[in-house]
This record gives structure tokens, sequence and C-alpha cells, in this order.
């Protein structure tokens, strides 16, 4: 009994908000403490839930909400899925209109993704050129990509998104420079332009050649640095996730890194790292000049075990 009294999420869990989107099928229980499932419910791979409350910070248990239940608010394994943009406390309300409005940003997330992970371990049915070409061997992606720049404003969460119709226009040149570092452009432009339309409009003092680029040298940035070393280091292998932490508090300064930088994990295998940054982020210096010096207050997040697999380009 003391045992069961001990675990309990109820004891430790924590409003939380982002999205979960699962990987594969698995049990949502309505308490996994007691591992009781009334319904036998099940979440749907591919399908995006409303994270509403985690176990603890380590987020090993996701509180998910399913609206088609009786009893909708279900928990599921972290490691079942792909946990996106998650933020500890209730959500902010969004009264107005301001959170599709321009210009209005306060911060950065720079979304970096390790292809190889996600290719492998999250399912695409198809829509991914740059994955069907990895697994095929003819692509081979050993480096961090970009997945987004997205232009941040505290009021919205994760809500500050679709702020205009301006359509995506690159020259031949930038796509030639940023296809190695989001390699969807090897192939089509759809990837690319889903983020624009979705993050790019929401900010207004770059055109989309300098956005793209911009946030390419970002991530050549963290690439470069002993961070992103030491996942280069690991390709096939395993990394930890405490001395990821350590190496990335070690380049910028921050005594707090979790407050900065989050990992997102499908399972054990790392699928991407997403770094805040601030307005006058400075990319092609180094780790320190592109975080900053000012602390983050508010921890970005993890879905991963301390033991992280680095998955390697290609079918494996």
């Amino acid at each position: 009994m003391l045992l069961v009294l001990a675990i309990t999420p109820a004891a430790a869990s924590e409003a939380a908000h982002g999205q979960f989107r699962p990987s594969r099928s698995c049990e949502a229980y309505l308490s996994f403490a007691k591992g009781s499932n009334p319904g036998l419910v099940k979440v749907v791979p591919g399908t995006d839930y409303d994270i509403r409350e985690v176990n603890t910070r380590e987020a090993r248990w996701l509180r998910i909400q399913i609206p088609e239940l009786n009893e909708p608010l279900r928990w599921v394994a972290a490691e079942c899925g792909v946990v996106n943009e998650l933020t500890y406390g209730r959500p902010p309300a969004v009264a107005d209109k301001s959170c599709s409005q321009p210009g209005l940003q306060d911060s950065y997330v720079l979304a970096i993704t390790w292809q190889p992970g996600f290719c492998e371990h999250v399912k695409y049915n198809g829509t991914k050129p740059e994955c069907d070409n990895m697994a095929d061997g003819h692509l081979l992606v050993s480096n961090l990509t970009l997945h987004g720049l997205w232009p941040n404003r505290k009021q919205c969460g994760t809500h500050y998104a679709d702020c205009g119709n301006t359509p995506l226009s690159l020259s031949e040149d930038t796509v030639s420079y940023i296809a190695p570092w989001m390699p969807n452009f090897f192939f089509e432009n759809t990837f690319g332009n889903y983020e624009w339309m979705k993050h790019g409009t929401c900010q207004t003092t770059m055109d989309a050649n300098t956005y793209f680029r911009r946030a390419v040298d970002a991530v050549r940035t963290v690439n470069d640095a002993t961070v992103g070393q030491y996942i280069r280091a690991n390709i096939g292998g395993r990394m930890s996730r405490t001395e990821f932490l350590r190496l990335f508090a070690q380049a910028t300064g921050l005594a707090n890194p979790q407050n900065q930088v989050g990992l997102v994990c499908a399972g054990e295998y790392l699928q991407e790292i997403r770094i805040r940054l601030p307005l006058d982020f400075k990319e092609g210096i180094g780790l320190r000049e592109l975080t900053g010096t000012a602390p983050g207050t508010q921890a970005m997040g993890t879905a991963c075990p301390e033991d992280i697999r680095i998955e390697a380009s290609g079918k494996n």
C-alpha cells in the first residue's frame, strides 16, 4: 500500500501544456500507477494530443486529452512518441488576435532535428522524400538539420503562429545553401513553405532568404559547437543527457542549461533539440553569442531518457 501511494501521479503531477504525437499505438491509462485503462483505450499513431499534465519534471508520463472519451484525461508513456513545445504551468489565455499579429515576438525558439532519428522512428507515411532517400541509401545525413526558427511571444504560449499569407519565395542560391541543412529542399519546398507560413510570417525584420539563411547558420553554430560534436561523435551509439547539458552550460556560461535547451526523443532515440534564443541572437560565432547571456526562467522541458541513442543515417 505504501508503494502505491508513493508512485501515484496525483502526488507529484504538474500542470503542463504542449502536444504529444504517438509514433506507435500505446495504452492510455486512467491511472498508470494502477494500470487501469477503462475501455482498453490506445492512442493513435500520428495523431496530435494536447498535454495537460506531466507526472514529474522528467516527464516520463504525460496526461493527455482524448476528447471523444467519457473520461478524456489519460496517462501515456512519453517514450511512446514525440513531445512538442512542452511548457510547464497552465496555458495562457488567448483572448485576442495578437497571437497571429506579426512583429510582436519577444524571443525565438530554434528547433533542430536529428534527421536519422526522426526518419527512422516517426511514421511519416511517405510524405518525406528526404526520409525515403535516406532509407534507400541515396541520401546521407550526419549533421544536425533545421526544423524551424520560431518567433515566440510569451503571452501566447505555443500559439504565436500563422501571422500572414506572404508566399515563400527563395532564390536558387538560398535553396542550394540551405538544402544540406534542411534536406527536404533537395526534393521539394513543402516543409520549408509550411515553416515559413506558420512561423516565418510572424517576424517582420527578415525576408524569406534572410530568415532561412540565418536559421541555417544558427543550426551550423550548434552543429560545430561542443554539443554538436558530442552528438556526431556518438552516431550509431549513445550519449548522456547529463553530459549534453554540462557541455551546453560550459559553452554558454549559463548555470541552468535546462532553461535554455530541451531535448525531444522518440522513445530512446534523439529526434530534436530546441534552444531558446533572444531577439538579437548572433549566429555563426559561438554558442554563447547565439543564446545570449540572459538566463531563461522556465525549463524548456525534455522527453528523453538519461541514456539517449543517436541513430545513424539509413535503414537500421
